[in-house]
């Protein structure tokens, strides 16, 4: 037997399995991540101001920078790939404790999970919110404008600066959030993490909390991370093709 045939069987004779993903499953959805090696950030440093509140909030060519970013962003064009299709599937007789996600995307409920299931830690960038009066809209109206030539679309009802809902640099988590994930872990038999670095806490923290508590943790990455050691199993293969197969 393989490595991907005992993962195959640990995730199917697990009773309940946790998820946690992060930007690499929505890479073959043609979303860039950010911490890779050709990553935003890592290609373009500066371009961490655009995440940052303070710099965001001050800054009206950050701002500026920031609506390009959506403007040019695959994300409202993306549609989910194979592995987002894979993980509905959980669902079926209520095997999937949660889905914890560090994307924005809205993938996963776009492939049809259950969005009451989906746990997004840091947001949901799909949707505007003005931070004066805090109304909110979907974000297709405002990249619609910026398209159209608005360099720093406001709020139309007063005017106030618009941001997406998405957890900014110096800002917390939301405490609800977090309780959520860490709940699906406590509940869960197996974790199965896919297309994260496992640099960024809390989301990280989640895996060797699972390991102390006895749950079996298999990671599907490109690239290694610090808590390989703590896997039953370490899928390298491409994300599309490894998820649904451990799935299957």
């Amino acid at each position: 037997m393989d490595e991907l045939d005992g993962a195959r069987d640990l995730l199917r004779q697990a009773d309940r399995v946790a998820v946690l993903t992060g930007a690499g499953i929505s890479t073959a959805s043609g979303i860039g991540d950010f911490r890779g090696p050709h990553g935003r950030w890592t290609l373009d440093p500066d371009a961490e101001r655009v995440s940052t509140l303070s710099w965001y909030l001050q800054d009206p060519d950050v701002r500026a920078k920031a609506w390009r970013y959506r403007a040019e962003s695959p994300v409202y064009d993306a549609q989910p790939n194979a592995a987002h299709r894979a993980l509905v599937g959980l669902e079926q007789g209520a095997r999937l404790t949660g889905l914890v996600t560090q994307n924005t995307d809205g993938l996963h409920q776009l492939a049809g999970s259950n969005p009451e299931l989906v746990i997004e830690l840091h947001g949901n960038s799909r949707t505007w919110r003005c931070e004066s009066c805090r109304a909110t809209g979907p974000m297709t109206e405002m990249v619609r404008r910026v398209r159209a030539g608005e360099t720093d679309p406001r709020c139309p009802y007063d005017g106030g600066i618009v941001r997406a809902t998405t957890i900014l640099f110096e800002e917390n988590l939301d405490l609800t959030t977090i309780d959520a994930a860490v709940a699906a872990v406590d509940e869960a038999d197996a974790l199965l993490v896919i297309g994260t670095s496992l640099s960024v806490h809390p989301a990280a923290g989640l895996v060797p909390y699972g390991h102390r508590r006895g749950t079996a943790v298999v990671i599907v990455n490109a690239e290694p991370t610090d808590y390989d050691a703590l896997a039953h199993s370490v899928h390298r293969a491409p994300i599309v093709e490894v998820v649904p197969a451990l799935l299957s």
